[in-house]
């Protein structure tokens, strides 16, 4: 294949590029930082320290969402593109270490937030230099890029104001952050942006689902480190599994396949606003949902393994209870958008259990926390059980055509 650019030692992607295995090297960042959030919110389990894991989820999603645009114009492991790759990996490893102190400094050291604020902005202004040189004789790509960058410098310079607060105006300051970051690039026209892979975009949200679902795995396996095997820990870890099955089967089994052949239909004017707004923003939501739902098993399984603080018909109650069933919810909804995105149709199957899922909380107040997990797998079993048998021609044919 032709090479280069001018400005930068660069390979072009081709149409049916797969993922590399640099852009899974530099995910493994993403999936401590998943956990590091996980364990934040964890032990500031209040509403306020919720959103706060939430946003930092925006911060990191957005981190990652760049390369992604990135990779699918120029090839990850070639060229000078691999090491301005793993500086920025360098750079997103920096805010993964520094997210337990990214709203409460501890004593000592360097100060944790204005490293994060930092390392966020050499992360940015890495992607944004990088772009700007594989973007050398496209004169509509470097417009975009020039309208892109005061988004990022205002969200790093809102961040960099917030290190400087604490509590609410703490918090106000980084939503703001990310407010103006999202903002700035959905008010840009899509159609500026450069789209190569329809097969390397679809692959590379897909396996960043999968890191997430793996979060969820790892939630329960740290929720009973250091508890005596037993029974309700066995039962409470299967259903868990099966929660996780069936969000993995949601995507996995159709709506990834779908959501790429939405990609090749599209036509190339309007292919990098469908990616947009299925991938970027929608995926964003089912990444949310899947963090939720791994402090809420991670909040069951100390629940019915941790005998000396609760007992086994304790009910999760408040932030947990929460993070566990809007967690799934948000990732159906998810779907749903990125359904009526991608092929124009209402998910209807899939709207009904999140409704459901919803509904049941008030209902499951005072079951115990086992019995709260177990309600939810089974909504998930039955809409897994339904979609199967009612769409299964479509997806046989979707597999096999």
């Amino acid at each position: 294949m032709a090479a280069s650019r001018r400005s930068i030692r660069a390979l072009e992607t081709s149409a049916d590029q797969s993922v590399t295995t640099l852009e899974l090297f530099f995910d493994l960042v993403f999936v401590f930082a998943l956990t590091q959030i996980t364990a934040l919110m964890a032990h500031d389990l209040s509403w306020h320290g919720l959103l706060r894991g939430i946003l930092l989820v925006g911060l990191l999603w957005w981190s990652w969402i760049g390369f992604s645009w990135l990779c699918n114009l120029v090839k990850a492991d070639e060229g000078s593109v691999a090491g301005v790759l793993l500086l920025s990996m360098a750079a997103m490893f920096l805010i993964a270490l520094a997210i337990p102190e990214a709203f409460h400094d501890l004593p000592g050291g360097l100060p944790g937030p204005v490293v994060i604020a930092c390392a966020y902005f050499a992360f940015r202004a890495l992607h944004l230099v990088l772009f700007w040189l594989i973007a050398d004789g496209d004169p509509v790509l470097r417009r975009t890029l020039l309208r892109f960058a005061p988004s990022m410098l205002a969200a790093t310079a809102l961040l960099l104001i917030a290190s400087q607060y604490h509590g609410r105006t703490q918090t106000l300051l980084w939503a703001a952050a990310l407010a103006a970051d999202y903002g700035g690039t959905y008010l840009i026209d899509a159609r500026g942006w450069r789209f190569r892979s329809a097969a390397h975009f679809a692959e590379r949200h897909g396996l960043i689902v999968i890191i997430a679902l793996g979060e969820s795995i790892v939630a329960i396996g740290v929720g009973v480190t250091d508890l005596p095997i037993s029974w309700p820990i066995l039962l409470a870890s299967l259903l868990g599994l099966v929660v996780s099955a069936a969000l993995w089967w949601i995507y996995f089994d159709a709506a990834v396949r779908y959501g790429e052949r939405a990609l090749e239909k599209e036509p190339p004017e309007t292919r990098p606003k469908l990616a947009r707004d299925a991938y970027t923003f929608l995926h964003l939501p089912m990444v949310i949902g899947i963090v939720l739902l791994a402090l809420g098993l991670k909040k069951v399984l100390e629940y019915v393994g941790d005998t000396e603080h609760h007992h086994l018909d304790d009910p999760l109650k408040g932030v947990g209870l929460y993070a566990l069933f809007v967690g799934v919810a948000l990732y159906l909804l998810g779907h749903v958008g990125f359904k009526r995105r991608t092929m124009h149709q209402w998910s209807v199957s899939r709207l009904i259990t999140a409704a459901l899922v919803l509904i049941a909380i008030p209902l499951v107040t005072n079951v115990p926390a086992l019995g709260q997990l177990a309600v939810l797998a089974a909504l998930l079993t039955v809409l897994v059980a339904f979609e199967t048998v009612r769409f299964a021609q479509e997806r046989d044919e979707l597999k096999h055509r």
